[in-house]
C-alpha cells in the first residue's frame, strides 16, 4: 500500500491539523469488498498512524478501523479523517475493511455522512437498543455500505431478533465486557467454564443466526494469554462461531488458524453434494452410503455451506 506525503501526514497528525488532512482526501472511487464473512476482525485504533501503516501486513481479512473506545475525544476528528484517508488510498482490498464509529447519540451519525462517500466496505455502531436505532443510523448509511452492529447493551441482547430491517444487518458483534456491565455482572465471570457465559455466547449466536447476521465472538482483552485465547476459541468453535475479534495479529493467526475449514471437510462435503445430486436426478433424497452413513437433503445442504464456506 502506497501512503504519498507520509512526512507532511505524520507532521498533521501529530499537530492535529485537521484542516490540513481535509485537504488531502479525496474521493478515489473505491471498490468495495462483498464477500459476506470474514473470521478475524482486526481492531485498529484509527488515531495511531504506524498501526494504519500496517494494515496490508496483517494476515487478518477483517480490518476494524475503531473510531471508539480507546480513542479520545481530542483524538476522534483525526481518527475520522484518518479512516477517510486510507480508504481513499485503497483502491480495492482483499480484506473488509470495517469503521466502528461512535454511538449515534455521540456524533456517530455525523461520522457516518462524513464517511460515506469513501466507501468503507462496512460501518460498525455501538451501544445500538433497539430497530428505531437501526432505521435511524440507515436513514444516513449510504445503500452500498453494510450495517454491522455491536451487540453490547441489555436492549441490544434482548431485542437481537428484532434488529434486522430489510436484510440491512449483515454482521453482529458481542462486546461482552460492556453487556456483563450493564447486566450488573462481574466481569470475573467471564471464564470458558462458565454456564453464564456459556448462555449469553449461545443466545448470541442462535439470534444472529435467525435474522441472517454473520455473529462475531468477543474480543479478549489479555493479548498475552494465548493459552487462554485459545480455550476460548476452541469453546466457540464448538458451539458453531466461525468469526472472532482480535487486538493483536497473533490472535489473528490463532483464529484463523482455528476456524480454517479443513480439506478433508471440504473433500467430504464436494463428495456428498456430487453423490446426493446424482441421486436425485433418480429420484431419491434419501439412502445410505458406504462411507458417511445416511444422506439427505438436511445433510446436503450442511455440505453446501462447508463449500461456499470454505
Amino acid at each position: 500500500m502506497f501512503i504519498p506525503q507520509l512526512q507532511n501526514l505524520e507532521k498533521m497528525v501529530k499537530e492535529k491539523d485537521i484542516s490540513g488532512l481535509d485537504a488531502l482526501l479525496s474521493n478515489s472511487g473505491r471498490i468495495q469488498n462483498r464477500k459476506k464473512t470474514f473470521k478475524s476482525a482486526l481492531m485498529i485504533s484509527a488515531h495511531k498512524l504506524k498501526h494504519l501503516m500496517k494494515m496490508d501486513t496483517t494476515n487478518s481479512d477483517c480490518i476494524m478501523l475503531n473510531l471508539e473506545d480507546g480513542v479520545s475525544s481530542e483524538e476522534k476528528p483525526t481518527a475520522l479523517r484518518l479512516s477517510a484517508y486510507f480508504l481513499s488510498k485503497i483502491h480495492q482490498s482483499p480484506k473488509k475493511i470495517v469503521v466502528r464509529v461512535n454511538a449515534i447519540n455521540e456524533g456517530g451519525l455525523k461520522e457516518i455522512e462524513f464517511l460515506n462517500k469513501y466507501k468503507p466496505d462496512a460501518i460498525r455502531v455501538p451501544k445500538i437498543k433497539d430497530i428505531q436505532d437501526v432505521k435511524k443510523v440507515l436513514e444516513v448509511l449510504d445503500e452500498s455500505i453494510e450495517l454491522h452492529l455491536s451487540i453490547e447493551t441489555a436492549e441490544a441482547f434482548t431485542n437481537l431478533k428484532t434488529l434486522q430491517y430489510k436484510n440491512k444487518v449483515k454482521t453482529v458483534y458481542l462486546g461482552v465486557l460492556d453487556l456483563l456491565a450493564d447486566l450488573g455482572l462481574s466481569q470475573d465471570i467471564l471464564v470458558p467454564e462458565n454456564p453464564t457465559i456459556h448462555h449469553i455466547l449461545a443466545e448470541f449466536l442462535i439470534n444472529a443466526k435467525l435474522i441472517g447476521a454473520h455473529p462475531v465472538s468477543f474480543v479478549y482483552q489479555n493479548y498475552q494469554n494465548m493459552a487462554e485465547f485459545q480455550r476460548w476459541l476452541a469453546l466457540e468453535k464448538m458451539m458453531g462461531f466461525t468469526s472472532k475479534g482480535c487486538v493483536s495479529p497473533a490472535q489473528v493467526d490463532e483464529v484463523l488458524q482455528c476456524f480454517e475449514v479443513k480439506d478433508t471437510e471440504i473433500q467430504k462435503a464436494k463428495y456428498i453434494i456430487e453423490l446426493f445430486e446424482k441421486m436425485r436426478e433418480e429420484g431419491v433424497t434419501g439412502f445410505a452410503d458406504e462411507k458417511y452413513g445416511f444422506i439427505d437433503e438436511p445433510i446436503y445442504k450442511g455440505a453446501l455451506k462447508v463449500v461456499q464456506g470454505s
